[in-house]
């Protein structure tokens, strides 16, 4: 009985509860402790903002029409001959009718649209910055203000390789934008663009930053938003929403050469650093140290003792260059470069070119297993020479029976004459004279010198041997090798 009647007054309780809960529950709204409200953006007052500073560009270039002849040709006079039953007169060859006419004159040039692009507005007295492509070959640019004033611009200077450009209009008091800190540009995060797609001014479009540092084979690391960046916004800004600019649309993702997701801009830091060269010689400067570099792979940073894959593997050194009288030799890999590490090759000529020539910067190369400091001089970078290609003049020697050794790794190799060091400036080395099974599969081939064996330099085949009968014959074996003006490695794997 007691239990009942408790067990009546708990189910009383319990209802007065549920119901005192229920009403206070209008009132007060559940909510986790670590759920966060979040709204779109709203892009009106960066317009407004930015909007001002964000111009258009049209240019316009000087071409020279092709000048007819006059004469008609052999498939249109077989054409008249067939259906008219006749040639036509005036033709070579046949009576002309009525007066002769007068000998064409030389055709004059005349000026054309060329193309339409975007820029904006980078000081208050009128220089103004946009994709170099843009006023590439122009004999005129037009800038065109929101407010629909137009200027005549003068190309201040450009710079094919990073593609920014400077052009100066003639006024004052002009909106200028605020330059925002890459640094602080964070993936993910919401941008925004103004520009001119297709000729359509003022256009804005926005999306997200969706990665850093890309690596496209330029010169500089670019933005990737999916920001509709479309032909006609190149030159306009990349806006974050601060209001600040973080980069210059420059490049775009298609296969129909319309957006397709994938927009490039050039990072701001990088384009005012080359702004501001423009500005007061009208060129860039950059500097150079004369190696040519490719990438260091997994297998070879193990092989080698690097453990990690990174840095930049030098391929050759330019004789004269500043990377041979620091001391810089084919085979080694450049890891830090004025304590700086390079992480890939394309961050080293990042850095170099940044340097200013005749500084004394420090690189740190990583050779035959142990690291160490060179002390370069920074030249200034010349245009692009084509590689040179060594040829063996000596007479064929003949070629004496391969070793124990190196047949081993499928390889011949024989010592290097005097004259063949000389020629290829090179101390030492073996020459290889003919490369089957392991060593053909690892790339080696006939004529290749083989510098080093595992961290080992060799100097001849005396060295070349002793080297191999010391490495381990169940791990893959790095060779260094020159081949022409290059050296790379390669991994001389054990047979199965």
């Amino acid at each position: 009985m007691i239990f009942k009647v408790e067990g009546h007054k708990l189910r009383s309780g319990l209802l007065a509860f549920a119901l005192a809960l229920t009403a206070s529950a209008t009132f007060v709204p559940v909510q986790s402790a670590h759920a966060q409200t979040r709204t779109l953006p709203d892009f009106t007052d960066l317009v407004d903002q930015v909007g001002p500073s964000v111009v258009n560009i049209r240019t316009v270039e000087k071409v020279t029409p092709r000048a007819g002849n006059g004469e008609m040709d052999e498939e249109m006079q077989e054409f008249f001959r067939r259906f008219f039953g006749q040639p036509i007169p005036g033709q070579p060859g046949q009576p002309r009718q009525g007066p002769t006419p007068k000998r064409p004159q030389q055709p004059q040039e005349e000026e054309r649209p060329r193309g339409v692009g975007s820029g904006f507005i980078l000081t208050a007295d009128g220089y103004v910055m946009t994709n170099a492509h843009v006023v590439e070959d122009a004999s005129e640019v037009l800038v065109t203000l929101p407010d629909k004033r137009e200027f005549k611009a003068k190309i201040v200077g450009a710079d094919k390789r990073t593609d920014v450009a400077v052009v100066k209009i003639e006024a004052s008091g002009l909106p200028a934008v605020k330059v925002g800190d890459i640094s602080k540009l964070r993936v993910g995060e919401w941008v925004m663009a103004i520009g001119s797609p297709f000729g359509l001014e003022n256009t804005v479009t926005a999306g997200i930053v969706s990665a850093k540092q890309r690596d496209t084979g330029e010169y500089l690391p670019f933005i990737q938003t999916d920001v509709a960046i479309n032909p006609g916004n190149s030159g306009g800004p990349l806006i974050n929403m601060r209001g600040e600019v973080v980069g210059i649309n420059s490049q775009i993702y298609s296969r129909s050469g319309g957006f397709m997701g994938i927009s490039f801009s050039i990072p701001i830091d990088e384009a005012i650093r080359v702004s501001d060269q423009l500005r007061t010689s009208g060129r860039v400067s950059r500097g150079r140290i004369g190696v040519q570099i490719d990438q260091v792979t997994k297998d070879v940073a193990e092989a080698i003792g690097l453990g990690k894959a990174q840095g930049a593997l030098v391929r050759g050194v330019e004789a004269g260059s500043p990377g041979e009288k620091a001391g810089v030799e084919p085979g080694d890999v450049i890891t830090k470069f004025d304590g700086k590490a390079i992480e890939k090759p394309s961050d080293l000529p990042r850095l170099v070119g940044n340097t200013k020539p005749g500084t004394k910067s420090t690189l740190t190369v990583f050779r035959r297993g142990a690291s160490r400091d060179l002390s370069v001089t920074i030249a200034e970078i010349e245009p692009d020479k084509p590689a040179k290609r060594a040829a063996d003049r000596d007479e064929p020697a003949p070629k004496p029976p391969a070793s124990a050794a190196a047949k081993s790794l499928g390889l011949a190799v024989s010592d290097l004459t005097d004259a063949q060091k000389k020629e290829l400036k090179i101390k030492g080395g073996v020459k290889v004279d003919a490369a089957n099974e392991g060593a053909a599969r690892a790339g080696l081939r006939e004529g290749d010198i083989i510098l080093a064996v595992g961290n080992a330099e060799v100097a001849n085949t005396k060295e070349f041997e002793s080297a191999v009968g010391k490495a381990d014959k169940s791990k893959a074996l790095s060779v260094l090798f020159r081949r022409g003006d290059w050296a790379q490695y390669a991994l001389i794997r054990p047979a199965r």
